[in-house]
């Protein structure tokens, strides 16, 4: 378990790292300047730090103890400040470098869970030249395209017939040159947070778009969250137990949440996890910590203090 923390002053000069250059850049700066409030409101001495290219001089010149990792997507998510922050010997929030690669990729993160014999839906990696007809015939229709280090579902399209793949792929081929097509999983939407070692209260997505997009996580006033989840304890148990199994198995630490689909026979179906998620007034770690009795200061709080463990 992860050190607690009593006193502000232990946790010396915090960098709130936000921005970045990422597609998910001004959802990170929402998510961090919320981060940064709520850590001062708590007492830290905590700086908001717009990462750049120049991130080294960034933190030097600030003499930092510590830094909160906000940064969503690539350069966050991916392994490359928590490897440039462990190359400078600078103490961070969350996973690791090997756990961050792990899980930012989706192609990656689904062969490992394939590996442990953890439930995900089917897939194929998906080039300009894939060809509609195999697609359709390994996966069925509908089915989802998904760029694979991408986050917010930035790129990602739902594909009804064979006729739309094409743009599909295009379009997430835009965002990286990883692409999916993956099984279209029908049934109902759920995410579950990890705190330290502890599954939070799931959470149900609702939306009426199409699936959980990036409209329906940032801009729409239609979707619903649903917490408590509205499934019995032991589906709900079943489910905050895999999403420690897929957590553990990419071996995150620290915080994090993990996505899923339940068909409607009630098997559960890893989408992916994420090693930064949002902290915006939209987002699902928050409410679920609420949930469970922790108000977004305390969260923050919690989150810093995952920045005594040892990650890899």
């Amino acid at each position: 378990m992860t050190r607690r923390i009593d006193n502000a002053a232990e946790f010396g000069r915090v960098a709130v790292l936000m921005g970045g250059r990422s597609a998910e850049r001004e959802i990170s700066l929402i998510s961090g300047k919320a981060v940064l409030a709520g850590l001062q409101r708590r007492g830290v001495d905590a700086y908001g730090i717009d990462v750049s290219f120049d991130i080294c001089h960034q933190l030097s010149s600030g003499e930092f103890d510590r830094a909160f990792v906000v940064l969503h997507g690539r350069g966050g998510e991916d392994g490359e400040i928590q490897g440039f922050l462990q190359a400078i010997n600078l103490p961070y929030s969350g996973s690791g470098v090997a756990a961050s690669v792990l899980s930012m990729n989706k192609r990656i993160s689904k062969n490992n869970w394939i590996q442990q014999g953890l439930p995900t839906a089917a897939y194929e990696q998906v080039n300009a030249d894939s060809d509609a007809a195999t697609l359709v015939r390994k996966l069925g229709l509908p089915l989802i395209i998904k760029p694979v280090n991408e986050g917010s579902s930035i790129g990602m399209s739902k594909v009804n017939t064979a006729e739309q793949l094409k743009v599909a792929i295009n379009l997430a081929l835009e965002y990286d040159a990883d692409v999916i097509a993956e099984q279209w999983i029908t049934g109902e939407e759920y995410t579950v947070a990890i705190l330290d070692g502890e599954a939070l209260p799931a959470i149900r997505l609702k939306t009426p778009n199409e699936f959980y997009d990036y409209e329906a996580k940032y801009q729409s006033n239609s979707t619903e969250y649903l917490c408590p989840c509205g499934l019995d304890q032991q589906s709900e148990q079943q489910m905050q137990q895999l999403a420690l199994q897929a957590f553990d198995g990419l071996d995150m630490s620290g915080w994090g949440r993990v996505d899923f689909m339940r068909d409607g026979r009630g098997e559960f179906y890893l989408l992916e996890a994420n090693s930064v998620p949002g902290m915006t007034d939209h987002s699902l770690v928050p409410m679920a910590a609420k949930q469970a009795g922790l108000d977004f200061d305390d969260l923050v709080w919690r989150i810093l203090e995952t920045s005594f463990g040892g990650q890899d």
